[in-house]
C-alpha cells in the first residue's frame, strides 16, 4: 500500500552554525523497506548508540507484527482464523484495537483485514482488461474489520472467517517510527528524524536551532518541490501512486485498493498527512487515498490536529482548511 522505496517526503538539513552538535544518519533496510535514521548528537559514538537503539526497537516490532515470519504472533492469529482465538501480547492487542477504531472512523477505508484480499489486479503491465464484477466482489469476501473479535479480558484475537488474514502494511511502519522515536527520547536523544520509507516522525530541532523541513514533491517530477513545511515534534506520511497503475476506459486505477469494494482508488496521485503520530498519519494517508479528493478533504477537516495536502490526477494541489502553502521556486 506504499510506493516501493519511493519517498515522496524529503527532509532538508539546513546549514549548521557553530555548535558541538551535528546530525548523523544511517540508511538501511528494515521491515522490508528503506529506513533513514537521523539523530543530533555530540559525536559519532553517541549517535551510533542512539541509531542502534532505534534499529533494535524497529526489529523487535517487526518480529511482533510480521505476517511473513511464521513464528510471529500475527502469523499465529492468521493460522487460527475461523478456528480459535489467540492470546497475544498487550502491545499487539492494543495496536489491533487502535486499527479497528481507525476502521470505524474511516468507515472501512482503512482495514487491516485488507490482507485477505485476492490479488486480482496486476500493476506490472500484464493486465489487458479489467477483472469481472464478480471476481472483484469475490476478492474482498473475507475482508471486514467487523470480523476481528477482541477479548479485553485475556487480550486474545479471533478472526471469524477461515482464510481471513490481517496485515499492518498501512500502519506498521508508522507505529515502528513512533516507538523508535519514543525510545530515543527516553534515552536522551535531543533531536532526530525516523523516516520509514516516507513515514516520517521528528522531534527536537536541527543543530542551528531551526525546525526540520519536509517537502511536498511533485509526483510526476520528483526533482520539483511543490512546497516546504516546518515540522516540529510531529509526523508526516505520504501515500503516493504515480508508477503503479493501470488505465481502462480513460480511468486511471492505482495500486491502492479500496478494501470495501475491491476496486482500486482513483483520482489522487498523492496524499500527505500531518499529525502528531506516524501511526495515525500512516493509516489516514491510505484512507484519504481510498476516499478520494472531496470525501477525503471533508473527512480531514473534521479531525482536530490533522491536516493534509492532496495532489489530484491532474497534478493540482488541494489542502485541508488550516494549511497555507509556501510555494517553492
Amino acid at each position: 500500500m506504499r510506493s516501493n522505496l519511493k519517498i515522496l517526503i524529503l527532509f532538508l538539513l539546513l546549514g549548521f552554525i557553530s555548535s558541538a552538535q551535528q546530525t548523523y544518519n544511517r540508511t538501511l533496510k528494515l521491515m522490508g523497506s528503506r529506513f533513514d535514521i537521523t539523530v543530533v548528537g555530540e559525536n559519532q559514538t553517541e549517535a551510533n548508540n542512539y541509531i542502534d537503539l532505534a534499529i533494535g526497537e524497529i526489529s523487535r516490532i517487526e518480529k511482533l507484527i510480521s505476517s511473513w515470519d511464521p513464528n510471529s504472533q500475527t502469523s499465529e492469529i492468521i493460522r487460527n482464523a475461523g478456528l480459535k482465538s489467540v492470546v497475544v501480547d498487550q502491545e499487539l492487542y492494543d495496536l489491533i484495537e487502535r486499527s479497528i477504531k481507525i476502521s470505524k472512523l474511516t468507515s472501512g477505508a482503512f482495514d487491516i483485514s485488507y490482507a485477505s484480499m485476492d490479488k486480482i489486479w496486476k500493476f506490472d503491465g500484464s493486465m489487458k482488461e479489467m477483472p469481472s464484477e464478480e471476481a472483484i466482489k469475490q476478492s474482498v469476501s473475507k475482508v471486514g474489520y467487523q470480523n476481528i473479535v477482541l477479548n479485553p479480558e485475556n487480550h486474545s484475537v479471533f478472526l471469524k472467517l477461515e482464510g481471513m488474514k490481517i496485515g499492518f502494511g498501512a500502519i506498521g511502519k508508522g507505529y515502528a517510527a513512533d516507538r523508535a522515536k519514543a525510545l530515543l527520547i527516553e534515552k536522551g536523544a535531543k533531536a532526530g528524524i525516523i523516516n520509514a520509507s516516507g513515514d516520517l516522525n521528528t522531534w527536537g530541532k536541527q543543530p542551528n536551532g531551526q525546525d526540520w523541513m519536509v517537502a511536498i514533491v511533485n509526483p510526476l517530477n520528483k526533482d520539483k518541490v511543490f512546497s516546504w513545511f516546518p515540522v516540529e515534534n510531529s509526523a508526516v506520511v505520504t501515500s503516493g501512486n504515480y508508477e503503479k497503475y493501470v488505465r481502462f476506459n480513460g480511468t486511471l486505477y492505482t495500486h491502492i485498493i479500496d478494501p470495501r469494494t475491491g476496486y482500486p482508488a482513483t483520482g489522487i496521485l498523492s496524499a500527505s498527512i500531518f499529525t502528531k503520530t506516524a501511526e495515525l498519519a500512516d493509516a489516514l494517508a491510505t484512507s484519504v487515498f481510498v476516499m478520494g479528493l472531496e470525501t477525503g478533504l471533508d473527512f480531514i477537516n473534521q479531525l482536530k490536529g490533522v491536516e493534509c495536502v492532496i495532489v489530484d490526477e491532474n497534478n493540482k494541489i488541494h489542502t485541508s482548511s488550516n494549511i497555507t502553502l509556501s510555494q517553492s521556486n
